[in-house]
């Protein structure tokens, strides 16, 4: 089975062809954006980090901000720097080029300020698109493709209709030879120990109970618990009672087939079939790692409904509330709530939204994508520094 893509000179294949304006830090972020501005196929990361930082947050920092270069979306990139910043462009710039793509450098201390800075890297994103135009698509695997998980804004139905509909569907592109990201590792407590199971060695069922006890010590010693912060006001509203029932509908994502892998946020997964990604609960932040990670396409499954996108990678939004699908038909992309009303069964929407992504991966325009939504956030592991 094929999907229409785009190749790239490493061999690897995206379902978007964007020229990205990467800023290296908050201060260059307004003329990243400008730069992008106006022109058709060029995105930029509104990234507000890279200042400051020390240790495995700016580790972390440049670690998203090259996964996202070096993402088979991005056809080439332009990283525009203040010049003064802690991490520096020439460094991102570094961890892209063994991707064969071409990547530019500009930094606004260096070009002369804000206007010179634009109009120059206007001038460069232009060649770029002339170049990125003569790269049509064409048929790819869908083996090839990375597919990442996510629920949000979850409420009854989800664990119920949306999340095992998307469970079929990754076990549909596992079986195609592919690769599916399941995260949230707040949203594992109290099921920890059924995806545990899952792992094809102790030792990978035995990293995925130490992340969730990373993350809960993570709480505690800040003087937060998880357990009693959970679930989230908007659950409760939508029908969820406990952490547990919330995090026995977040893992029907996965499928049901075996973990291959845990790996940590950001990075790219080395197993075919189903990782895990050690991520926070934060949609848009989660998002942004699994996409670092080299996703190229996202599931998104909402019971009380999200308009969160991604600038690089589109977002198909799946919920199993008929109302919410009504309420906020802008936002949301596939209605399964026939599931509930026993019109459709779980591996029937599963197929459904099989061939939605496959048609999406190919180039149709998800809502998110419509709407311009382009969220973007990078998780600190030390946000008081």
């Amino acid at each position: 089975m094929n999907f229409e893509g785009y190749r790239r000179m490493d061999g690897k294949a995206g379902t978007r062809n964007y020229v990205l304006v990467i800023p290296s830090v908050g201060c260059s972020q307004g003329v990243a954006r400008a730069i992008a501005q106006g022109l058709k196929g060029v995105v930029y990361l509104p990234n507000i980090e890279g200042c400051g930082q020390m240790g495995e947050d700016r580790t972390l920092a440049k670690k998203t901000l090259v996964g996202f270069g070096t993402n088979p979306n991005i056809f080439s990139a332009l990283v525009v720097g203040l010049g003064c910043e802690e991490l520096t462009p020439g460094e991102i710039r570094k961890g892209i080029i063994p991707s064969g793509k071409r990547v530019e450098v500009l930094t606004i201390q260096d070009v002369g300020g804000t206007r010179k800075t634009i109009a120059f890297g206007k001038r460069i994103v232009k060649e770029m698109l002339q170049d990125a135009a003569k790269l049509g698509r064409e048929p790819i695997p869908v083996s090839e493709v990375i597919l990442g998980t996510e629920c949000g804004g979850s409420d009854y139905t989800s664990g119920l209709a949306s999340n095992p509909a998307v469970g079929i569907v990754c076990d549909m592109l596992v079986a195609e030879g592919g690769t599916v990201i399941l995260s949230e590792t707040p949203e594992l407590i109290g099921a920890e120990h059924l995806l545990a199971k899952r792992a094809r060695t102790p030792e990978i069922g035995q990293e995925i109970l130490s992340a969730v006890a990373r993350c809960e010590n993570r709480a505690i010693a800040a003087g937060q618990n998880i357990r009693e912060g959970n679930p989230a006001p908007g659950n409760i509203a939508g029908g969820i009672t406990t952490l547990e029932e919330k995090s026995l509908g977040c893992i029907y994502k996965g499928g049901t087939g075996p973990l291959e892998k845990v790996v940590t946020y950001a990075s790219h997964p080395v197993k075919k079939g189903l990782v895990y990604m050690d991520t926070p609960a934060h949609d848009i932040e989660q998002l942004t790692g699994m996409i670092a990670g080299g996703a190229q396409i996202v599931l998104f499954t909402t019971g009380r409904g999200t308009p969160v996108g991604s600038p690089i990678a589109p977002v198909i939004k799946i919920t199993g509330n008929r109302q919410t699908y009504l309420k906020i038909k802008d936002n949301t992309d596939i209605d399964v709530s026939k599931i509930l009303q026993g019109k459709e069964t779980i591996p029937e929407a599963g197929k459904r939204i099989f061939g939605e992504m496959i048609s999406v991966a190919s180039g149709k325009l998800t809502k998110a994508e419509k709407l311009g939504q382009r969220d973007f956030c990078i998780f600190k592991m030390n946000p008081d520094i």
